[in-house]
Formats: structure tokens, sequence, C-alpha cells
């Protein structure tokens, strides 16, 4: 037995807009520069992703990611300041919400390792 904590932002409809797969397509944007190349490497379809990134920046108010079409120069994503600071934000309330999860659960469960 071990506890697990799952940590997502809804808005205030009740609606997930956030969660562990935004964050690791935000990851993978960064590391590939490419919303195309994060999708394919989550085996997501790059308009789910889409969907998922318009979304969350329609509940935030504000772009997580700037899109720039392809063409002679190719194109290819990036995520905005704004995007780095909630995604830096999010991780950090995340592994917070881990580590006192972790303590409450040796406290009740004292027996467990």
């Amino acid at each position: 037995m071990k506890p697990v904590t799952r940590i997502r932002l809804m808005d205030d409809n009740g609606q997930k807009f956030f969660g562990e797969g935004p964050a690791r397509l935000l990851h993978g944007v960064e590391e590939t520069g490419s919303l195309r190349a994060a999708a394919a490497s989550m085996g997501m379809a790059y308009t789910k992703a889409l969907k998922i990134l318009k979304n969350a920046e329609t509940a935030l108010g504000f772009p997580l990611a700037v899109r720039a079409a392809g063409g002679k120069n190719g194109g290819g994503s990036r995520v905005t300041p704004q995007g780095k600071e909630l995604l830096n934000r999010y991780e950090s309330y995340r592994d917070a919400c881990i580590q006192a999860n972790r303590r409450l659960y040796l406290e009740f469960f004292p027996e467990q390792p």
C-alpha cells in the first residue's frame, strides 16, 4: 500500500484544465521546439495536444505556448514566459503536496514502509 497524489487544476465549473499531462506536453515543447513533436513523443495526436493547450489557455486567460505555422522557414512552438512560470509553480505545488501526503500517510499508517 502506498499513497498516491494527483494534482489537477480545475476551472470554476469544475473542469480539469491542467495537470501532469499538460505539464509533460509543455516540457516536450521546451525540449523539441514543436507541439507536434511533443505530442508524438507522448503518443498523442497533434489535434488533441492543441485542444489541451487551448483549453488551459482559455481557463488561465494567457497563452502557454506560441505556435508558428510551418512553411518555407518551418514552424515550431515555444513555451511563453507565463507558461514557464505556471509550469514551475504547478510542479513546486505538486511536489509539496506529495511530500505532505507522504508525511500524513506515515502519521495515519505508521506500520507501512
